[in-house]
């Protein structure tokens, strides 16, 4: 593993290991000491080769001189054809400060994993997933995150540019309230994982914006990969019908979470693995910033995507992640594993589930799938509580609605999320009311599995199914509509599950 630095010869840089999750520091780069003229640059280009195994994160340190307005850098490195079966060359980059490259620190400048080629930062301004502010003279760095290494290893060319001069005023940050108007207590619809061309994906925020009224949504919350570079930039997208919560993606090499609803300019750092026993530290990172511990599509078969870290950090967990897909009914089957799992043990929490679009360019569907929360009004903490307590489930569209409730022989009822209290031979009617929903089938699934299917529904979407059953036959019941696009065992896609409602004393 080696690199070195072009400029009027070419030098060696020493090498430094700086930490078990294994980053390695290069030798600093060193520019010209003392301020330019201004508008004069000064360029310095590194290269070097990391082999397979290399660690997780590579620092290129480089010394920003007094006088710097802005700071580029470019990056390229080989992309070779590799055999069946193995993994190809990528690499993502990002950028600290001079306050250092600490996990948890203040440093971080910024993130665009594998999205960009190029990127600077000033005072005033900055690339997309990069934070603007006073360049301060001391060591930076560069930082690169080899994803995935080719057989042959991936040899890399980094350029650092610094432009002297005058540096301009840093904006003050506006961010969106809040609070929207809202109906009181009442079902509203959200999409809480979204990705804007602040990290790797495609849209403005108001491109985003646009799409959300469209798909009829509440509420969204902004989710890009490992930055917050983007939370000044919604304010002017929020109003009265749409509540915009501010977030990010914590991608780490072994699973992705959700910050969902922090405060304005929380940063969370993602510079670990589940070996490194850190997850939980970040997790509260995220709670006392305000936010909800959100494990993104579990079960992904993107390398890295598959959640290592365990669910007793989490406030619920993402079980439908974009369109449906096999790895959604895995997830399904094991966040319904995890009820059953709670409801035999009185120490343990039961895991409310949600559903998000995770949407990046078109064609994705911002609001496919969508949750629904019975919330006591559109803010942040009312909507947050709704996703915490389970009061939600999980839509394909906006034209799927439900309203599931269990009764029993007093008159006595409860919803999604709540429990029904009853004794354990009481009967107990289980009642879904569906619009929306052409030909679709409903079925209620308890911890002893599917215990009921309903006819299919007629072709205007709409119907009521009812089941009557007890707590000691059922300890809870969950709803699900699928649509009939699968014979025999093997389910079709879904068009709509709800959290379930839990049975007796």
């Amino acid at each position: 593993m080696c690199a070195a630095e072009r400029d009027d010869g070419m030098a060696r840089s020493a090498l430094f290991v700086t930490g078990a999750a294994a980053a390695l520091t290069l030798g600093s780069v060193t520019f010209a000491s003392g301020a330019g003229a201004a508008g004069r640059t000064e360029t310095r280009t590194v290269s070097g080769t990391l082999p397979v195994g290399a660690p997780d994160f590579v620092y290129l340190p480089f010394e920003v001189p007094r006088g710097v307005r802005e700071i580029h850098v470019a990056y390229a490195y080989e992309r070779p054809s590799v055999p069946a079966g193995a993994a190809g060359n990528a690499l993502d980059i990002g950028l600290f400060d001079e306050r250092g490259t600490e996990l948890g620190g203040e440093g971080f400048r910024g993130w665009s994993g594998g999205a960009r080629t190029e990127f600077f930062v000033r005072a005033d301004d900055a690339t997309p997933g990069y934070v603007p502010g006073r360049i301060r003279p001391g060591t930076w760095h560069v930082a690169l995150g080899p994803y995935t290494v080719a057989p042959r290893g991936l040899s890399y060319e980094v350029t650092l540019t610094l432009t002297y001069g005058e540096q301009a005023t840093t904006p003050a940050p506006v961010y969106p309230p809040a609070r929207a108007k809202g109906r009181g207590r009442a079902w509203y619809r959200g999409d809480c994982h979204l990705h804007s061309w602040y990290s790797d994906g495609r849209r403005t925020p108001a491109e985003i914006a646009a799409l959300a009224r469209a798909a009829g949504l509440d509420f969204i919350n902004s989710s890009d990969h490992n930055t917050h570079s983007s939370h000044p930039h919604w304010a002017d997208q929020a109003g009265d019908d749409l509540l915009i919560m501010l977030g990010e993606e914590v991608t780490t090499r072994n699973g992705h979470v959700v910050a969902l609803g922090t405060d304005p300019g929380t940063f969370v750092d993602w510079r670990y693995r589940a070996r490194d026993n850190r997850f939980g530290r970040f997790a509260r990172r995220i709670r006392r910033a305000g936010g909800l511990v959100v494990p993104a599509h579990p079960h992904a078969t993107c390398i890295g995507c598959g959640w290592k870290f365990g669910f007793g950090e989490a406030d619920a967990v993402e079980v439908w992640n974009g369109p449906y897909t096999p790895d959604d009914e895995v997830a399904l089957a094991e966040w319904d594993n995890a009820l059953v799992s709670s409801v035999r043990s009185e120490s343990r929490a039961w895991l409310p589930a949600m559903g998000n679009s995770d949407a990046h360019r078109d064609p994705d569907a911002v609001g496919t799938p969508q949750t629904v929360v019975l919330a006591d009004d559109l803010t942040r903490e009312a909507v947050q509580e709704g996703i915490r307590a389970g009061r939600s489930y999980v839509a394909q569209s906006k034209s799927v609605a439900l309203a599931f409730t269990v009764s029993g022989p007093a008159g006595e009822h409860a919803g999604i999320g709540g429990r029904l209290k009853v004794a354990a031979d009481a009967p107990v009617t289980v009642r879904l009311e569906v619009t929306g929903a052409p030909r679709c089938t409903a079925r209620f699934v308890t911890d002893e599995g599917v215990l009921f299917t309903g006819d299919v529904l007629p072709v205007s979407g709409s119907g009521t199914v009812e089941w009557r059953t007890t707590a000691q036959y059922a300890a809870y019941v969950r709803a699900e509509l699928r649509h009939e696009t699968a014979a025999g065992p093997v389910p079709g896609a879904l068009a709509a599950f709800t959290n379930p409602i839990f049975l007796g004393a």
